[in-house]
């Protein structure tokens, strides 16, 4: 590395929704995704292609979730979202006759704007990228562009799941995916929810409030482990885990019912001390066992405080800038949105009306801005360190564009500041450790990026009830795997993978989110219950074929239904719930 260089800068864009093809359309459901495709997914994928045209490798780490790259992969959906743009389209249309008839000059224009913009998501999507998303990440990935990184199968929140074959399964089945999906063993791994448990003698948070001194727990693996032993590379973490201070949170400022939790526990949140020695600007290696069967320590990047309160804040964000697109004021039918930000304390009634000119100024000085702020932060980094650092910043991806509409194009202009500026480079984070190799080992606190740092946002008074259903289903599906996962009856063989399908998605940590969150609470819940029913419904099925008694025609349909209804990862496999890679052993 010459110098004169003094870092390296890599966006990491986490991509993710739950499983909702066949679950519900609007206004929960399919809506979601194809939302997410047409306003976040394809415009990132515009960003990349367009800055490849310009000879600008933006070498960006994306995550895309396994449970969102089936979905992306699924005909339904290719044949679902063009018909969603279309109607799009339409209804844009019939927004420009409706302000026309009005003499709403702004407003037509926009109306008319909506339909070319739509128009051109179709076209790209069918023309562009052949109707497969997926495989245009992967293709842009070949060419070394970009580096995809996995996820757990369903985004469950691993600290919490009750059983280590659980975990196991989560992080398997995302291998497994990925193979088949991206033609290659993944590098690194988003935790969802960048949460983290270490190893130590775990209890089930349902049990901490007994006063039973017997139960002293029982030793589970650190998340790291599982990692290891599966080949994974490296994985993200908020900066508090790494350093201590306080846990910033990414959620609070967006939901009102996550304000009223949070004040529950505020008493409870103890910052820890900040640990000066240790730089997100570094990587480390992360063991919380010492345990022999384990392969190498998995490394660990950090997410960068100071730029990424720049996007995430809702106070100094740049999202929340006047003069950009609102996201929460829409015309009906049709919710096109017509309307600006105007102050982050205006109701929707009081929001002005958008004028798209407007924002090139705010993208030119807000990406000139997070630019300067790179550099400053790393060559401050540098000065005192006497060596060029990294500086990673971590976001969901559905911020930008579905979120923030304006946003793809504040990435676009950021990574071309960057890759023009002979002080930085760009890289991405797999890329960034096979040059940057390292021996410094670390211990991790159990946290997340939530707010607090902690888990409440996922477990809390609103949603101890779906833990209760979870940890059951995984101790049945752990006992039944050790009996049925290599039977040779065909028939057990299939209801045991359905079986696994519906575990996965009840372990998804998207439901306790949106019931904490108040932001699709009825639907959440009725997932929970209808995965938890669907799973208990084929253990029946499972045990009678095993006892030799006939299945009802009724349950074989049943059976049936969930199969074409939960139809995703077909290369699932019973057996990682039958028995744990290196088992722990206590005092080790």
């Amino acid at each position: 590395m010459s110098k004169d260089i003094i870092g390296s800068f890599s966006f990491v864009l986490h991509s993710h929704l739950p499983y909702v093809l066949s679950h519900g359309t609007w206004p929960h459901g399919t809506d979601w995704i194809n939302e997410a495709a047409a306003e976040c997914y394809i415009p990132i994928l515009n960003v990349i292609r367009e800055l490849v045209e310009e000879g600008i490798s933006p070498k960006m780490t994306i995550g895309i979730t396994p449970v969102l790259t089936e979905q992306l992969s699924d005909k339904s959906f290719k044949e679902g979202f063009k018909n969603y743009l279309e109607v799009k389209i339409q209804a844009a249309e019939e927004n420009r006759k409706e302000f026309l008839s009005t003499e709403k000059k702004l407003l037509t224009e926009l109306a008319e704007r909506w339909c070319r913009w739509y128009s051109k998501i179709l076209s790209d999507f069918n023309n562009v990228y052949n109707e497969d998303i997926v495989q245009s990440f992967a293709k842009f990935q070949n060419e070394c562009h970009v580096e995809i990184i996995t996820c757990a199968a369903t985004h469950g929140y691993l600290p919490l799941l009750g059983e280590d074959v659980a975990v196991q399964a989560q992080v398997k089945q995302a291998i497994s995916a990925y193979k088949r999906h991206y033609g290659r063993h993944p590098k690194g791994i988003w935790l969802p929810e960048c949460a983290y448990r270490p190893r130590y003698k775990w209890r089930s948070p349902l049990d901490l409030s007994e006063t039973d001194e017997k139960n002293t727990g029982v030793v589970r693996k650190g998340v790291e482990e599982f990692l290891s032993e599966n080949g994974i590379e490296y994985f993200i973490i908020d900066s508090h885990l790494l350093k201590g201070g306080k846990a910033i949170g990414i959620y609070l400022d967006r939901y009102e019912a996550l304000q009223v939790l949070w004040s529950r526990f505020a008493g409870q949140y103890q910052e820890r001390p900040e640990e000066v020695e240790k730089s997100p600007y570094e990587i480390y290696l992360v063991s919380s066992s010492g345990a022999a069967e384990s392969k190498k320590p998995v490394a660990v990047f950090t997410r960068d405080p100071k730029t990424g309160i720049q996007v995430w804040s809702g106070e100094h964000g740049y999202p929340g800038d006047g003069r950009y697109l609102d996201f929460h004021k829409k015309h009906f039918p049709g919710g096109h949105r017509y309307w600006k930000v105007t102050s982050s304390k205006s109701d929707l009634a009081d929001k002005l009306e958008y004028y798209p000119e407007d924002t090139e100024d705010a993208l030119t000085q807000q990406s000139d801005h997070f630019k300067a702020l790179i550099k400053e932060t790393l060559r401050k980094y540098k000065n005192s360190s006497g060596k060029p650092g990294i500086l990673v910043a971590p976001f969901d991806a559905e911020l930008f564009g579905h979120w923030w509409f304006e946003g793809t194009e504040w990435i676009k202009r950021v990574i071309r500041h960057v890759a023009q500026d002979p002080e930085l480079v760009l890289t991405t984070c797999g890329e960034y450790l096979e040059n940057n190799p390292t021996t410094s080992v670390i211990t991790l606190p159990e946290g997340s990026w939530g707010e607090g740092g902690f888990h409440w946002i996922w477990l809390n008074e609103w949603t101890k009830w779906t833990w209760k259903h979870i940890y059951e289903a995984e101790k049945e599906m752990k006992e039944l795997a050790k009996e049925f996962s290599n039977s040779s009856d065909g028939r057990i063989r299939d209801v045991m993978q359905q079986l696994a399908r519906e575990l996965l998605l009840l372990e998804s940590s998207d439901w306790q989110f949106l019931i904490s969150t108040w932001s699709a609470r009825d639907y959440a819940e009725i997932r929970v219950d209808r995965h938890y029913r669907d799973f208990k419904e084929l253990v029946k099925i499972v045990r009678k074929l095993s006892r030799g008694e006939e299945v009802s025609e009724g349950e074989w349909i049943y059976f049936a239904d969930c199969k074409q209804r939960d139809s995703l990862f077909p290369d699932v496999d019973p057996s990682w719930w039958a028995k744990l890679d290196y088992p722990p052993v206590e005092g080790t």
